[in-house]
C-alpha cells in the first residue's frame, strides 16, 4: 500500500505504474482502514464505560426532543438541556426503537458502536479532504490515521456521544465546504449548508463556518465574470445559507416558537454554561472554578495530551500557508487551495484566542474543544507535504530523477514510525486511552496527577 502511495505525484510514468499497482479507486484503501477499525471497534466495544452524561442527559434529551417533535408539547426539557441539539442523539435512539432493544446493556453498546462508526465516517472524510488538498493518497492515509489514532480521542470515540460526534461532524463539514467550492454547483452548496446546519445543532460554535463560507462566496462574486456566473454564485450562496438555517431550525424544537429570541438566549446560555461554572478543576496543582480558569489552561492541555510531533507538523503547515499568503496575496481571494488552508488555520487559532480572551466555561481537559483536532490534522498533513516539497527541491541536484521516489519512500517510512508511536500507547493503555499524556509530562512521579 505504501509503495503504491509513494508513487503519487511523480509524473506520467509514475502514474502509470501506480495504476498497475492499484487499478482500483484511490479511496478503497481508506475504506479498508475503516473496515479494520470497525472490526477492532466491535471487539473492544464492551471494554469502555458508560458515562453519566449519556445516562442522565444525552439519551433522555433525545427521547424528549423526539417526543416533542412528534406532538407531545410537554416533552421538551425545561432545564439546561433544552439548549442542546439532538441531531446525533436521535440516530441511536431510532436504531434502538427499530431493533426493539429493551435491555440496558444492548442500548448502551449500540450507542457506543454508532458513536464510533460516526467517528470513522469523519476519518473517511479526513482522507478525502487531505487527498483533494495534496493530491497524494499517502498523505490522505496519513491524515486519516492521525485523525483516528489520537489516543485520548480514540477512547472518547466510544463513550462520548457529546463531543466526539461534533468532532466527526466538523471534519465532515470541512470536507463539504471544500467540495462545494470545488464543484461550485447549487446542489453542492445545498448539501454543504445542510452539513453546517447539523454541525451547529450539535454545538453552537460550529456556526463559525457559516460566515466564513459566505465571505468566500462573496469574494467569488466579486471575481465572477458575466451575469450568468454572478447569478450562479448568488443563488448558490443563498441556497447554502437557507439550507444551513433551515436544517438547524428544523432540528432544534426549542427554537420553533421564537427563533431569533431563543437563538440569542441559547448562544448566551451555552457560552456561560452556568451548570458547570462553579465546578472545581484541578490544573497544575491548584483548584480553579471552571468559569475562572487561567488563560494557559487550553493550550497546556492540548500540549500535554497530543503527540508533540503532530503539533509541530501543524505549526509547519500553518506557517507555510501564512508564508504563501504573504508572498502570493492575490491567491487568498480566489478559489484556491491556499484559501482553504487559511480557513483550516483559522478554525484552530480563532477558537483558541476566543477561549483565552472570553474565558467561557470549559472543564475536564479540552474535550469540549476536541473539534480542533480536525483542522489540526489537516494542517499537520500540509506540514508534512511542505517538508517533502522542501526536501525534494534540496535533494534534486544530488539525487536527480530519483528524487521523487526517494522522498516518497522516506515519507512513507516516517509516516509508519509516526503511526506506530500512536498505536503503541493505544494498545498499552487499553481501555484507558483517555488518560494518555505525552512525554512532556513526567509520569514516573505522582506530580502528573496535578495536571
Amino acid at each position: 500500500m505504501l509503495a503504491a502511495a509513494a508513487l503519487d505525484g511523480l509524473g506520467p510514468a509514475a502514474a502509470a505504474a501506480r495504476r498497475r499497482l492499484m487499478p482500483w479507486p484511490h479511496w478503497i484503501w481508506s475504506l479498508a482502514v475503516c473496515a479494520v477499525f470497525s472490526a477492532v471497534g466491535i471487539l473492544a466495544l464492551d471494554d469502555y464505560p458508560v458515562t453519566s452524561d449519556t445516562v442522565f442527559y444525552q439519551r433522555p434529551l433525545a427521547i424528549k426532543v423526539v417526543g416533542f417533535a412528534l406532538g407531545d408539547a410537554n416533552a421538551l426539557p425545561l432545564d439546561h438541556n433544552k439548549f442542546y441539539g439532538a441531531a446525533f442523539e436521535t440516530l441511536p435512539l431510532l436504531v434502538e426503537r427499530i431493533a426493539g432493544l429493551d435491555d440496558t446493556r444492548s442500548i448502551y453498546l449500540t450507542r457506543h458502536l454508532m458513536t464510533h462508526l460516526f467517528f470513522l465516517v469523519g476519518g473517511f472524510c479526513c482522507y478525502l479532504l487531505a487527498y483533494r488538498m495534496t493530491g497524494s493518497r499517502l498523505l490522505g492515509l496519513f491524515a486519516m490515521l492521525l485523525f483516528l489514532l489520537h489516543p485520548r480521542i480514540y477512547a472518547h470515540s466510544y463513550f462520548n456521544s457529546k463531543d466526539l460526534p461534533f468532532l466527526s461532524m466538523f471534519m465532515i463539514a470541512l470536507f463539504s465546504v471544500h467540495w462545494a467550492f470545488q464543484k461550485g454547483t447549487i446542489g453542492a452548496f445545498l448539501l454543504c449548508g445542510a452539513a453546517i446546519g447539523i454541525l451547529v445543532n450539535l454545538r453552537i460554535i460550529g456556526i463559525m463556518l457559516l460566515p466564513a463560507a459566505l465571505a468566500m462566496r462573496a469574494v467569488d462574486l466579486y471575481y465572477a465574470v458575466g451575469w450568468a456566473e454572478r447569478r450562479r454564485v448568488i443563488i448558490s450562496a443563498a441556497a447554502f445559507a437557507l439550507a444551513a438555517a433551515g436544517i438547524y431550525y428544523a432540528s432544534m424544537p426549542y427554537l420553533w416558537n421564537d427563533p431569533l429570541g431563543r437563538f440569542i438566549e441559547l448562544t448566551a446560555a451555552l457560552s456561560r454554561h452556568e451548570a458547570q461554572a462553579t465546578a472545581h478543576q484541578l490544573f497544575q496543582g491548584e483548584y480553579f472554578n471552571a468559569g475562572e480558569l487561567p488563560a494557559r489552561y487550553l493550550p497546556a492541555w492540548i500540549g500535554i495530551t497530543t503527540p508533540p510531533w503532530a503539533l509541530l507538523l501543524a505549526l509547519t503547515g500553518a506557517g507555510a500557508a501564512a508564508y504563501r499568503a504573504i508572498t502570493r496575496a492575490s491567491a487568498i481571494l480566489r478559489n484556491t487551495e491556499l484559501r482553504f488552508e487559511l480557513l483550516a488555520a483559522s478554525c484552530v487559532m480563532l477558537p483558541i484566542i476566543a477561549i483565552i480572551v472570553a474565558r467561557p466555561v470549559i472543564y475536564e481537559d479540552w474535550r469540549q474543544m476536541y473539534f480542533l483536532w480536525a483542522p489540526l490534522c489537516l494542517l499537520a498533513t500540509l506540514g508534512l507535504h511542505q517538508i517533502g516539497a522542501v526536501l525534494r527541491k534540496a535533494l534534486a541536484p544530488r539525487v536527480g530523477a530519483r528524487t521523487g521516489t526517494f522522498i516518497h519512500y522516506g515519507m512513507a517510512g516516517l509516516a509508519a514510525v509516526a503511526m506506530a508511536s500512536l498505536i503503541v500507547p493505544i494498545i498499552r493503555l487499553h481501555p484507558y486511552q483517555h488518560l494518555y499524556f505525552n512525554f512532556l509530562v513526567d509520569r514516573t512521579t505522582s506530580e502528573h496527577l496535578n495536571t
